[in-house]
């Protein structure tokens, strides 16, 4: 695991370093165009200056994930808070408004888990992204998200507040040595189903639930 993961972590800088080397050799271009001085690439010109700079803005901006996780995968979950029906239907609105926002991206994401709502819309669902800077992008979305709207669920069409959780983690190998969980931090509950008595007593867990008291994560 440990080989598996150094040599993506290789192939990823190998990737980051071709990709500057082709938009360094992208503005060579560019300015060679423009010594030319000929009024007929004008356009072609001003079109190649115009996407050389939004491809700048977003190079300087992934040049602020700096976090030791940024430039890895992520893993994205949702949960319909307080509201009901609304607040299942805008989890699931969120749920799509990221898998296209995802695949805008050129990112790769796949549906986990997924818990669908009783009438409409979903209680949760766990996605992974992956792709080069998927957390960075994605980590600020952490949070409680909130829409206030006219309700499609309610005959009287009154105002609902509905709420979903959003959180996000970096998606790391089990060997990554930044990785240390101390036991003592570790909350384990054991489980075990109701039954008769006597021989019938149930002797085997049925259920194992780990918290991690500094996070909660569960």
């Amino acid at each position: 695991m440990r080989a598996q993961q150094i040599s993506k972590t290789a192939a990823a800088l190998r990737e980051e370093i071709e990709d500057w080397r082709g938009f360094e050799q992208r503005l060579r271009d560019a300015i060679e165009l423009a010594r030319l001085d000929d009024n007929s690439l004008r356009a072609e010109l001003e079109a190649e200056v115009a996407a050389i700079e939004a491809d700048l803005e977003q190079r300087s901006r992934r040049a602020m994930f700096s976090g030791p996780y940024d430039a890895g995968d992520a893993l994205l979950a949702i949960h319909a808070g307080a509201g009901g029906t609304d607040s299942q239907d805008w989890a699931a609105m969120l749920q799509r408004m990221y898998l296209r926002w995802a695949e805008r991206r050129g990112f790769e994401s796949e549906i986990l888990d997924l818990s669908e709502g009783e009438e409409a819309g979903i209680k949760s669902v766990t996605i992974a992204v992956n792709g080069r800077y998927a957390y960075g992008y994605l980590r600020a979305e952490k949070g409680v998200h909130r829409l206030v709207r006219l309700s499609p669920f309610d005959a009287a069409h009154r105002r609902h507040t509905s709420f979903a959780l959003v959180e996000v983690l970096p998606q790391v190998a089990l060997d990554d040595p930044q990785v240390q969980i101390d036991p003592s931090d570790l909350k384990i509950d054991v489980f075990r189903s109701s039954g008769a008595g006597g021989q019938n007593v149930q002797k085997n867990a049925t259920a194992v639930r780990i918290t991690h008291l500094p996070t909660g994560l569960v």
